[in-house]
């Protein structure tokens, strides 16, 4: 075709051909006498194709497509594939054509340029249908549907996919014409630059934005922060809607060739899709801290769900660099996170605060690492995930202390100054690591009991701080209790278990109940078994002053912060003291009172005082000073009334 378009006219034809190039629209025939019957059929195809395509010229605006039918654009199409089909008769050598090498010329020289102005403007209708597809699918990527029921939404969704549809095989059927028409690489750039572009855009417009690694390291927590929020809600939409739509775009308009549809999307998605892959591995590369882990799990977890997509939409072998993306920020996010949680361990046993916190109340070490294990305790999978090929190593010297601690009995009302080694004598008995010093562990139900292990130790070395035993025990019981509460009421229950659960409860009871004896053992030992007429007044003063001081002692304690256990420790107090007293106090006054001492003045408390003195305390309720009087108030009322 192209040497017969190039050949030299001979002298006596130039002026016609020439003529004919002017002017186009005359048809070139051949005659009668010479045409045989596919001459004729060539001609009128390529005059019907002629009036149609002269239609269209590129002052037109509309769209082929527009309006409700179709009839005007299959007759386009069909010009162009029969002009094609024109052209490639009168270059066949077989032919049935009877036209001279002259006239052949000059006929293709006509279907030529109707050719070239039909595949122009079929570039111009692929433009405009690619701009429409790109409108619609913007609207589902980034409109919130205002519909106000369920079926709406379902009608609103399926009137889209059916406009989708209809334009896609629009689409399909101008990139048909074009590539049978020899006219591939026109098709090919028009639709990557529309195509391209807008999928650039539409990331954009999703709030993820571009920015190299050095950026990244550059950007503050909260700059960061904001960045990766982004990521996550920009990530499952680009990848489920917007590659997922490009994908069966080119699987549909290309359809025939399995070599341009590769090309086309590869061109089009695979850069903005590996940039949208590589944040996250930047993102793992900025400081770490152990606030940042959950996000970097986020990004993880994210990854993961989103790789079925990524693999199967990036399948060809020119899209292999996307895939390579996403594996390796999958593998330095898990690097981080297993860093992470290793500083976190590092940040609890090397918490240097050296100052008792006021009342024996819960430290805030206790609250910021059960905080943080609750959070934790989300992304179990993600975790489980990326420890598998990691197990847990124990360090054995701490270990072997823990249960060589566990067989020394321990006395609540023995003379240690700190309950340490009662610490773990329950703890920690049966724990997963009893058998073996460095067992394995790949689950994270292992890693946060382990972690929750490593707190008591360090609470352990705090209730060291306080002088006083019964405080450090106070402590102890106020921690434990406040670390299971916070597991009872998260997903941190199903991760340690019953039994677990039982057995700290159990010691923070016995923390409690050691407090209580130790607290107000001296109050108990002041009220003696039996008492003689001579001895009632200075064991009554003996008592006053021993409740008095203790009174004053615990002033500011935090006397268990959790209500359960706190009444059962004020029962357990109200047992040791109360009832003794009682008998105490009945015996006492009739003796006071014949020996002539002021029994007003040495009776300062009732049994009833004594156990509503003890309910102010247990209650927080009890100052300094203001209830001792009010309840000293009360026992001079009822001496005088007796």
């Amino acid at each position: 075709m192209r040497s017969l378009l190039s050949s030299s006219p001979s002298p006596q034809d130039g002026p016609q051909l020439h003529h004919l190039h002017r002017n186009h629209r005359r048809p070139v025939e051949l005659s009668p006498s010479r045409q045989t019957f596919s001459d004729r059929m060539m001609e009128d195809s390529i005059a019907a194709a002629e009036e149609i395509i002269s239609k269209w010229g590129p002052e037109v605006e509309a769209s082929l497509f527009s309006g409700n039918g179709r009839a005007e654009a299959d007759r386009f199409l069909r010009a162009a594939s029969d002009l094609h089909r024109s052209m490639l008769f009168f270059t066949s050598p077989s032919a049935n054509s009877a036209a001279s090498p002259a006239t052949r010329s000059a006929v293709l020289f006509r279907a030529q340029s109707l050719l070239s102005a039909a595949m122009r403007r079929l570039e111009r209708e692929l433009h405009l249908l690619l701009s429409y597809h790109c409108r619609l699918l913007d609207s589902h990527c980034s409109s919130s549907p205002e519909t106000s029921t369920i079926e709406d939404a379902a009608e609103s969704i399926t009137e889209m996919e059916s406009a989708l549809d209809v334009v896609m095989r629009d689409l399909r059927a101008v990139a048909e014409a074009m590539i049978s028409a020899g006219y591939t690489k026109e098709c090919v750039r028009v639709y990557k630059t529309v195509s391209k572009s807008f999928i650039d855009k539409s990331i954009r417009r999703l709030g993820f934005e571009r920015l190299t690694q050095s950026q990244v390291q550059k950007l503050d927590g909260s700059a960061l922060e904001s960045r990766i929020r982004a990521w996550l809600a920009a990530a499952p939409i680009a990848f489920r809607i917007l590659f997922s739509r490009e994908r069966l775009l080119c699987d549909r308009i290309f359809a025939g060739s399995d070599a341009v549809r590769e090309s086309c999307f590869a061109d089009v998605a695979r850069d903005a899709a590996a940039a949208l892959l590589a944040f996250p591995e930047s993102a793992a590369r900025s400081k770490r801290s152990p606030e940042k882990l959950f996000r970097i799990l986020d990004l993880y977890d994210t990854l993961v769900v989103l790789w079925p997509d990524i693999e199967s939409l990036f399948i060809f072998e020119s899209t292999a660099a996307v895939r390579s993306q996403a594996v390796v920020s999958l593998l330095r996010l898990a690097e981080v996170a297993r860093s992470t949680l290793a500083d976190f361990e590092a940040a609890i046993e090397r918490d240097a605060s050296r100052s008792p916190v006021p009342g024996g109340d819960v430290h805030p070490l206790t609250r910021y690492v059960m905080n943080y294990l609750v959070f934790l305790a989300d992304y179990e999978l993600a975790l489980d995930d990326i420890f598998a090929d990691f197990p847990l190593q124990t360090p054995s010297p701490l270990l072997d202390s823990f249960f060589e601690a566990a067989a020394v009995a321990t006395s609540p009302t023995s003379s240690h100054s700190s309950p340490s080694s009662a610490s773990t004598t329950i703890s920690f008995e049966g724990s997963p690591w009893s058998s073996s010093s460095s067992a394995a562990a790949r689950s994270i139900s292992d890693r946060i009991a382990w972690l929750v292990l490593v707190l008591i130790c360090k609470l352990d070395s705090k209730a060291e701080l306080y002088r006083e035993a019964a405080l450090s025990y106070l402590f102890l019981a106020n921690n434990i209790q406040y670390i299971l509460r916070k597991v009872k009421e998260s997903g941190l229950a199903p991760h340690l278990g019953d039994e677990w659960v039982a057995r700290h409860g159990a010691k923070a009871r016995h923390y409690a109940a050691s407090y209580a004896q130790l607290a107000w053992a001296k109050v108990a030992a002041a009220i003696p078994a039996d008492v003689s007429g001579m001895e009632a007044e200075e064991r009554m003063r003996g008592f006053n002053a021993a409740l008095e001081a203790e009174c004053r002692g615990q002033a500011g304690w935090v006397v268990v912060s959790d209500g359960g256990l706190r009444e059962e420790v004020r029962e357990a107090v109200a047992e040791m003291v109360v009832p003794a007293y009682r008998v105490f106090y009945e015996r006492c006054r009739p003796m006071l009172r014949d020996s002539g001492a002021g029994s007003t003045a040495v009776v300062r408390f009732s049994p009833e005082d004594v156990s509503n003195h003890l309910n102010g305390i247990f209650s927080g309720s009890t100052g300094s000073g203001s209830s001792r009087n009010r309840v000293s108030g009360s026992s001079k009322d009822s001496n005088r009334s007796q």
